[in-house]
C-alpha cells in the first residue's frame, strides 16, 4: 500500500423517521492522531464510535468530526405535560377562590409554557438505538470518504518524493565526482602553500605525506555512501503506508549527511553540489511532513 496524505475530507447524508442528518469528517497534518467531535445532545454514544472509527483507518492527522441533525417539524409527536398544567393549576387556584381572577380556559392553559411540548425520541430505547446505529453508518461513510481522499492526495505525495529523491540520487552521483578530485587539488593547495611559507627548499615526499593526511579527513567517501544508502530506503518507504515518521527521521539523517559533505569539501564544485543537495532535501523534508 502507497503512502497517505493527511489533508481531506469528507461528507455523508442520511435520513431515518423525521430525521435527517449530515456528517463533515476533515483532517490536516498532525504528529499523532487527534479527533475532535460535536454532535447533537441525546446521541452521547456517536463520540466513542467517531474516535474507534477514526482510529481503525488512521495513524496521525488532526481529524475534526461534526454532526448536525434535525428533525422535521411535522414529524415529532406531542404531549400535554400534566404535572406542569397541574402546577400551573395550584398556584392559580387562591386567585381564581377569591374571585381575583376568572377560571382558566382550557385554551389560555394549553398555551402557557411547558404544558404542550414534544414527544422525545429518547423515551423510545429502541428507536433512539435505531437512530444512533443509522447516523453511525454516515460516520463511518464519512470516514471512508475522507480516507479516500487522504490516499488521493499520498498518490499526488508519492510522485513528488519519488522525484525530489531521483534529484537526490543525481546530485550524490554529481558529487562522487568531483570528490574523487580532492586529493589532488589538496595536494596542489597545500605545496603551494607550503611554498609560500618556506620557499622552494620543501621535500616533495614531505608535500605528499601531508597532503595525504589531509585528503584523509577530507574523505568524503563514507558520507557519499550513506546518502545513497538512505536515498534506496526512503525509496522503499514511500511504496509503504504511515512511513511519515520513519521519512521524517531519514531526511534528518539526509541533512546530517550534507551538512558534513559541505564542511568536509576543499574544491568549489564539490562545495555547490553539497548545497544544492541540502537545498533538495530541505524540499523532501517539507513534502514528508504531509505524509501520514
Amino acid at each position: 500500500m502507497a503512502i497517505s496524505g493527511m489533508t481531506g475530507f469528507g461528507r455523508a447524508e442520511g435520513a431515518l423517521g423525521p430525521w435527517s442528518w449530515a456528517v463533515e469528517a476533515r483532517s490536516v497534518n498532525g504528529r499523532n492522531l487527534e479527533v475532535r467531535f460535536r454532535g447533537p445532545p441525546g446521541l452521547d454514544g456517536l463520540e466513542r464510535t467517531a474516535r474507534e472509527g477514526a482510529q481503525a483507518r488512521f495513524q496521525r492527522g488532526q481529524l475534526t468530526v461534526g454532526v448536525q441533525a434535525k428533525r422535521a417539524e411535522g414529524g415529532a409527536a406531542v404531549r400535554i405535560n400534566v404535572e406542569q398544567l397541574e402546577r400551573y393549576l395550584q398556584a392559580g387556584a387562591p386567585y381564581v377562590a377569591t374571585g381575583m381572577v376568572a377560571p382558566p380556559r382550557l385554551d389560555g392553559l394549553l398555551s402557557l409554557r411547558g404544558v404542550i411540548e414534544a414527544a422525545d425520541a429518547a423515551e423510545d430505547g429502541e428507536a433512539q438505538a435505531e437512530l444512533e446505529a443509522a447516523v453511525a453508518a454516515s460516520v463511518a461513510a464519512a470516514f471512508d470518504g475522507l480516507l479516500a481522499a487522504r490516499r488521493e492526495e499520498g498518490r499526488a505525495l508519492h510522485g513528488v518524493l519519488s522525484s525530489l529523491l531521483d534529484r537526490i540520487g543525481h546530485l550524490v552521483a554529481d558529487a562522487e565526482s568531483h570528490a574523487a578530485a580532492q586529493p589532488a587539488a589538496i595536494k596542489d593547495r597545500f605545496a603551494r602553500r607550503m611554498a609560500e611559507l618556506a620557499g622552494e627548499a620543501v621535500p616533495e615526499d614531505r608535500v605528499l605525506q601531508e597532503a595525504a593526511a589531509l585528503a584523509v579527513k577530507a574523505d568524503v567517501r563514507e558520507e557519499l555512501d550513506r546518502l545513497a544508502g538512505h536515498v534506496q530506503a526512503a525509496r522503499q518507504l514511500v511504496d509503504d503506508s504511515a512511513v511519515g515518521r520513519r521519512l521524517d527521521f531519514l531526511t534528518q539523517e539526509f541533512m546530517r549527511e550534507a551538512n558534513t559533505l559541505c564542511s568536509k569539501s576543499a574544491i568549489a564544485a564539490l562545495t555547490t553540489v553539497g548545497l544544492d543537495l541540502k537545498a533538495v532535501i530541505e524540499q523532501f523534508r517539507e513534502q514528508v511532513q504531509n505524509v501520514e
